[in-house]
């Protein structure tokens, strides 16, 4: 019987953890640049390795992207590869030079995070005086440049309220809008994660906004960790069928030092690889990369998710969520379907 052949269709790629915030919710606790980040040679040999492995997506990210100074460099090279670009940043470096760069490497998106409707709850969030106004600067950039533009907003127990003013803010913006929960990793406080009812709630607020508006309108979507099985909510995810994480099917983590794991958001415990000691082929093919993902049974399903009906596609939710709030693999506890069943 021939293995499946695994293809690293997305690649999430953390350039640098420097960063110019101290965002509350960082899930990496970025702030100083690791010691040991890739040289600019090996960051170029990543992305052919990437290429070679069949990549058609790398997000450059950090820490904040835009902080090291051969980005242009490396998202030169993947374009030139032929693979889509996008980038995740914080905004508070873009300026027109900036801006000129991204314009001619053309990315698919440019993603900025904004947490609050309101200069106050953005700037506290984010650890920066000044944050919000310059995210509104920059996606006036961005726009008059033509670039693809979207936002990102990470929930927690201190911006959640804001939901409805952040959608009139960019309403009819051609603005496209990504909302995502915090979980406890990183510097991020358990305490502050969304209740059950809040994260239910976040969820109708995404699927009517979704019903209300058209996707020209508004462009909205939760994202993987924003599921799953609803029987009342309409399609509120990326995807329009949640098939399981995608941590080492589909999508790679890639770390500033060349640590790989199958999900760049999942705890440092999941580290299985640094292609400065094996290469990126041999990692991604390693028959026991991904293992938890790639060999598993319904048998490996913990908590409310044991006897789950959907068990065996779901594989137990976001392992990001499921770690961090569990401690445990399979077993993600906001799930759209186990909270309406404990509703009924």
């Amino acid at each position: 019987m021939l293995r499946r052949k695994y293809i690293p269709v997305s690649a999430t790629w953390e350039i640098t953890l420097s960063c110019n915030m101290n965002c509350m919710h960082c899930g990496s606790s970025a702030g100083k640049k690791r010691k040991d980040e890739l040289t600019t040679q090996e960051a170029l040999n990543l992305c052919e390795d990437l290429k070679k492995l069949g990549t058609g997506l790398v997000t450059l990210m950090g820490g904040e992207p835009f902080l090291r100074k051969d980005w242009n460099i490396v998202a030169k090279k993947v374009k030139e590869l032929g693979m889509d670009l996008t980038f995740i940043t914080n905004g508070l470096a873009i300026n027109e030079e900036i801006v000129s760069q991204l314009k001619e490497l053309d990315p698919y998106a440019v993603a900025i995070s904004l947490d609050g409707a309101l200069p106050e709850t953005h700037d506290s969030i984010r650890g920066y005086k000044g944050a919000y106004n310059k995210v509104m600067n920059s996606l006036e950039l961005l726009k008059k440049a033509g670039i693809s533009k979207s936002i990102i907003t990470t929930l927690h127990k201190n911006n959640v309220k804001e939901l409805p003013k952040i959608r009139n803010l960019i309403l009819n913006k051609g603005i496209a809008w990504q909302i995502q929960m915090a979980g406890p990793t990183g510097r991020f406080p358990k305490e502050l994660v969304l209740s059950k009812e809040e994260f239910y709630s976040v969820a109708m607020f995404i699927s009517s906004s979704r019903n209300q508006y058209s996707s020209k309108e508004l462009p909205v979507m939760g994202a993987h960790n924003f599921g799953y099985h609803s029987h009342v909510l309409g399609q509120i995810m990326i995807s329009p069928i949640w098939k399981g994480c995608q941590a080492g099917i589909t999508n790679i983590g890639i770390q500033s030092n060349g640590g790989i794991k199958a999900c760049l958001s999942m705890p440092d415990d999941f580290i299985e690889g640094n292609i400065r000691n094996r290469s990126l082929s041999e990692i991604w093919n390693d028959p026991d990369f991904a293992a938890f993902n790639r060999k598993f049974k319904t048998e490996y399903l913990k908590g409310t998710c044991k006897n789950c009906k959907y068990g065996k596609s779901c594989k137990g939710g976001c392992e990001t969520m499921s770690t961090s709030l569990t401690k445990e693999l399979h077993s993600d506890p906001y799930c759209l379907y186990q909270i309406e069943k404990e509703m009924m």
